[in-house]
């Protein structure tokens, strides 16, 4: 099994990784030039749809920022400018604020959260696979990758964390491979989405390169790494700082490896951006049609949260710092705000209506329900830095919110 550091590490000094390439993973090239050797100039952004799902409450599903101050609570933060994100406890599933929160939007690298949450249960870690030319057939040009080369041999182990690290798309086509198929993947995280009741993606491409239709929410991601963060496997590569990848392997020679380091900034610190004390993870993306989006899980204290942010104005850097004041502001605000919202359950768990129905794409029961269980979240901490253990020791419960289930407001 490959060497890895976690995100304990970073936040030691003498041990921070080095900083990366200004240029954060992405799945698709930068907007091109005008000619001119210029970039060219952004679109005006689009207003957010008059109406949208009310999963989660009625509130969710209004444009605009969401929020229910209390007496004493601090004002949301000054910089934000995405066109959507959501701040929602980890544990109970409240939204504490959201803006445009059920807003179809291009997610980028983020998909490759429900791609893990789909896929990783149905694969042994320790399963051997030998790179083929089928295998990496439709890696989409410019799109970030790990390094995976042809006639080579990875364990599944590795090629995770070259998803979660250095959000490889040759690494999610040779998994999707081994799942029989980028076709029966794309099927398989739809089912899996409708099941978590994720209603607003829409699943064309499992690395979360751009392509026409494809669309999540801030909603839906905040979802998915909900449910992701139930799994082991899922929280040791979303918190492993860095780690060794298999490169060259020749007859008669030890296999060669190189440092990969995980792209998320505030987990490692990098391009001016401080590690965020209790981070945990989780997914970060950058697309030409999607622009920078991120979500993160984060705890202090008793407290666990979960920000997603997608497309603020800017540098890419933006979406980090936009995601820390998030964070921050929901640490501070804890009990001081009524909730507008709440994260659903998975329609298993589920016993009551919570909005708009589900309008599924395909009938996998036997996919949608894959990876849907568990009873924690995984949100370790010691001494303020997260500690991603072997033995899962410091996991949440996940709790339904109280006093929500089968509103009458919540319902179409």
């Amino acid at each position: 099994m490959s060497a890895k550091k976690t995100a304990l590490t970073v936040l030691i000094p003498a041990l921070l990784v080095p900083a990366m390439l200004a240029a954060p993973a992405h799945g698709a090239p930068s907007p091109p030039a005008d000619g001119k050797g210029r970039p060219a100039k952004a679109r005006q952004a689009p207003a957010p749809p008059a109406s949208m799902s009310t999963v989660g409450g009625t509130q969710l599903g209004q444009p605009g920022t969401q929020v229910n101050l209390l007496p004493g609570a601090p004002a949301l933060p000054g910089n934000l400018s995405g066109r959507s994100w959501i701040v929602a406890d980890a544990e109970s599933g409240e939204v504490l604020a959201a803006h445009n929160a059920h807003w179809r939007l291009p997610p980028a690298s983020t998909m490759k959260m429900l791609f893990a949450d789909t896929v990783l249960p149905s694969l042994p870690k320790e399963q051997v696979h030998k790179v083929t030319y089928e295998d990496m057939e439709g890696v989409g040009p410019g799109s970030s990758m790990v390094g995976v080369k042809e006639e080579h041999e990875y364990s599944v182990h590795d090629l995770w964390l070259g998803v979660f690290l250095k959000s490889g798309n040759d690494a999610v086509h040779v998994l999707s491979a081994m799942n029989g198929g980028i076709d029966k993947t794309v099927k398989d995280m739809q089912a899996h989405a409708e099941e978590l009741q994720a209603l607003d993606t829409h699943v064309v491409s499992p690395d979360g390169y751009d392509a026409p239709e494809q669309v999540s929410s801030a909603y839906d991601l905040t979802l998915i790494a909900r449910s992701g963060l139930q799994k082991q496997d899922f929280r040791e590569y979303c918190g492993t700082a860095e780690a060794k990848f298999p490169g060259r392997q020749e007859a008669g020679k030890p296999r060669e490896y190189f440092e990969i380091q995980n792209t998320n900034r505030l987990m490692t610190g990098a391009d001016g951006i401080a590690p965020y004390k209790g981070i945990a993870g989780v997914k970060n993306g950058n697309t030409s049609m999607a622009g920078a989006t991120f979500t993160g899980a984060a705890q202090q204290g008793s407290r666990k949260l979960l920000v997603t942010v997608m497309n603020p104005d800017g540098a890419s850097n933006e979406v980090y710092k936009q995601t820390a004041s998030l964070l921050d502001w929901g640490f501070a605000a804890a009990g001081k705000v009524r909730p507008v919202g709440e994260l659903v359950p998975p329609k298993s768990a589920d016993t009551s209506s919570h909005g708009s129905p589900a309008q599924s794409h395909e009938n996998n029961p036997s996919a949608a329900g894959a990876g849907s269980g568990g009873i924690g979240t995984a949100l370790g901490v010691a001494g303020g830095a997260l500690a991603v253990l072997a033995g899962g020791a410091y996991v949440v419960n996940r709790r339904w919110p109280r006093g929500r289930r089968g509103r009458g407001e919540d319902l179409v």
